[in-house]
């Protein structure tokens, strides 16, 4: 294989990935002229077309998408003999793909970005904020961070955060104007802020839990979103009543005073925050510090100054 068909197919495989050429461009660190023009040199050698595009999307024909189920793979291969041969100096570098939801990544990688680079200055850190469960190993990515009932089985996860207890607030304005429910079936004469699930498109169904019984019921409102960002700034402005996990913003808004807890007595817990891989790599050197560095471990020292 000539150098060029290896960065040809390189450059197909980062399109399919990211569904887009700007963004595949920007990946590569290439102009997306230079990346159109790539790509017709591949089509032209193999005599096939791999894409169909549009002005706002792009997809793989049905012979790009067969080429690029045998291509990645290879690409791990590829990738894991590179991560190899740097592990075997001793160095922590090179490049880190992690694949996370907005919130995880503003939670919890956003506030360790300078301590993790003053320790490893040499490792080039890629985060994908990604709310739709993507394949991480399609996507080629070392980690992704997933809440823990959403991990599949052949993964090894480490646990990131504790257990996540729902919470049901609302402004004070909203409450004092339209009353406070009592119960989970008082929410259906109130106005409800819904979460429609990036991947699927679905409305997440609000679930409670009370003396050991489980149950769940949809809610109508006059917002819904699949942006964490939307539905808060919602409540907070006293559209309604949000259901959401106990992150970092909700509990800070709570003590502000600017949103309020109801149905408290009914809010279950879920499986905290975990950090996956694959169970077929192994992890890098410079995943491994990462994760030490998301876990606050002493392990993650920043060089003196």
């Amino acid at each position: 294989m000539r150098g060029s068909d290896f960065a040809e197919l390189k450059a197909f495989a980062a399109i399919v990935d990211h569904r887009s050429f700007a963004r595949a461009a920007s990946h590569l660190g290439m102009s997306s002229s230079a990346l159109s023009q790539t790509i017709r040199l591949l089509e032209s050698r193999l005599g096939a077309r791999l894409l169909n595009r549009t002005t706002r999307s792009v997809a793989p024909t049905a012979v790009g998408q067969k080429l690029y189920e045998r291509l990645v793979p290879v690409m791990l291969e590829l990738e894991s003999a590179v991560s190899e041969a740097v592990d075997a100096t001793g160095r922590v570098a090179g490049l880190l793909r992690i694949n996370a939801p907005g919130y995880a990544a503003t939670m919890l990688i956003g506030p360790r970005l300078g301590h993790f680079h003053r320790a490893y200055p040499d490792v080039v850190l890629e985060v994908v904020s990604d709310d739709s469960l993507s394949d991480i190993v399609a996507g080629r990515f070392d980690a992704g961070i997933r809440a823990g009932e959403r991990l599949e089985k052949d993964v090894v996860a480490v646990r990131l955060t504790p257990d996540m207890e729902m919470m049901a607030v609302a402004s004070p304005d909203y409450l004092s104007t339209r009353g406070i429910p009592k119960k989970p079936a008082d929410l259906h004469a109130h106005a409800c802020i819904n979460w429609r699930y990036p991947g699927s498109g679905a409305v997440y169904r609000w679930e409670f839990e009370k003396d050991g019984k489980a149950f769940e019921m949809s809610v109508d409102g006059p917002l819904t979103s699949n942006m964490q960002e939307v539905v808060l700034d919602g409540a907070l402005q006293g559209l309604g009543i949000l259901y959401t996990f106990n992150d970092h913003r909700i509990v800070r808004s709570i003590e502000e005073g600017r949103l309020q807890r109801v149905l408290v007595d009914w809010s279950p817990t879920f499986p905290g925050l975990f950090l996956y891989y694959s169970n077929r790599r192994s992890p890098t050197p410079a995943l491994r510090a990462f994760i030490d560095c998301l876990l606050d471990r002493d392990s993650v020292t920043a060089p003196e100054e």
